[in-house]
């Protein structure tokens, strides 16, 4: 059995446990694989969830902190406490945005008492959060949530998604040939009239169901990267266009292998680290490249013109940052992606079955920059499925990146 531990410096609480199902690997309850590996003798391992692309860093210690061995303090006033500190010390970009998290527990902390609902609660711990404009953020107990975007962007619901696909279909793909949906209806292909290819991408999750492990993720993608990417195909395109314009995200991974197939030559896609010192946000855990390795089958190696917008999220933004050193011709059009990377950082709080989760990590450029809070942003700015491209049936963004790749072949 592998049991984690949440811990503050004011708090530690049981978090997920796993099962072992094989050697080094365990299992949680919903389904996600964890692979342990040793190394440097046993006081010393990394832990890798499938389709993570990175891993952590175990250390043993000698005992469980005693915090962790007895009961831990339950309520609101305690809730109040771990959600704050859960914030104080994981958070990265509190000085980014501007905002003082000193101040806001100084502002809320006086309104939380024994006799606070959880609904209350629910709403102050809303209201907190709620100026970092930060997707990878959240509040929940039960059905009740809370998250938000940047503001001026939309969330890529499924709603979204279906009136987006429609109008894709009606107009950008009028004429076009060998149109083909594959992973539920995740990824659209289609050959253009021009001899370009169209690849739109609304997610890297939910290929193979609800609740599907990665592999089985990993064998759609490849189906329709099977598909998609013949010998033939790849030596006849004029250019690719890859839609990522309303993409919610999902695993790092299934981005990187993407990339596989769109490049002769491996290169790093970005490097990636966490937050590691609880008092210092300045302090972080040793880089780790995350690289882009071509893909043992049939690769597309010509121009390609990638569509982003404020509803292009989380993985779908981290695949748009590996295509940034991408050998070759790569060109952003439209908008700028909405800005979160990190994966994010369950916590529970001692009150109602309530939660909180957070993003702890920055993915860096070669050059140790991020693009977190204001999204990557494109080479050639252009709308995005606003009310009146609809009404006048434009999609600026495509027309554009069509013109491009037709300058480029």
């Amino acid at each position: 059995m592998l049991q984690e531990y949440e811990t503050t410096s004011v708090s530690c609480l049981k978090g997920d446990s796993a099962k072992r199902t094989g050697p080094g690997r365990y299992t949680t309850k919903d389904g996600a694989v964890l692979t342990v590996r040793t190394t440097h003798g046993r006081d010393r391992a990394t832990l890798r969830m499938d389709g993570s692309v990175g891993h952590q860093e175990l250390r043993r210690v000698a005992e469980l902190p005693a915090a962790c061995t007895r009961p831990a303090p339950q309520g609101p006033v305690a809730a109040f406490d771990v959600f704050w500190q859960s914030f104080e010390e994981n958070y990265p970009f509190f000085a980014a945005k501007g905002i003082d998290w000193h101040a806001v527990r100084d502002r809320y902390r006086p309104k939380v008492h024994a006799d606070t609902t959880r609904e209350e609660l629910f709403t102050l711990f809303s209201e907190m959060v709620d100026p970092l404009e930060d997707a990878h953020v959240g509040v929940g107990y039960g059905d009740r949530f809370f998250g938000r975007v940047r503001s001026g962007t939309v969330m890529p619901t499924p709603e979204l998604d279906a009136r987006v696909k429609k109008f894709v279909l009606a107009r950008d793909l009028k004429g076009a040939e060998h149109v083909r949906d594959f992973a539920d209806g995740r990824i659209t292909y289609a050959d253009l009239p021009g001899g370009q290819g169209y690849l739109r991408i609304s997610g890297f999750s939910g290929y193979a169901g609800d609740g599907a492990p990665y592999r089985a993720e990993l064998a759609e993608l490849d189906r329709a990267l099977g598909t998609v990417f013949t010998e033939e195909r790849t030596r006849r395109l004029k250019g690719l266009v890859i839609d990522l314009r309303i993409n919610g995200g999902g695993s790092d991974a299934l981005g990187i292998h993407l990339a596989g197939r769109l490049t002769d030559t491996g290169y790093v896609a970005y490097s990636k680290r966490a937050r590691n010192d609880p008092a210092d946000p300045t302090r972080h855990t040793r880089p780790q490249p995350v690289r882009v390795t071509p893909a043992d089958a049939p690769r597309y190696t010509g121009p390609v013109a990638v569509l982003t917008g404020g509803s292009t999220v989380s993985a779908g933004e981290t695949f748009t940052q590996a295509l940034i050193d991408r050998p070759g011709s790569t060109v952003r059009v439209g908008q700028h992606t909405q800005g979160v990377f990190s994966d994010t950082l369950p916590r529970r709080l001692p009150f109602g079955g309530m939660g909180t989760w957070l993003p702890n990590e920055e993915f860096l450029t070669r050059s140790g920059t991020t693009f977190d809070g204001p999204g990557i942003p494109p080479h050639l700015t252009e709308p995005v499925f606003t009310e009146e491209e609809f009404e006048k049936n434009r999609d600026s963004a495509f027309d554009r990146a069509l013109k491009f790749l037709a300058s480029e072949s």
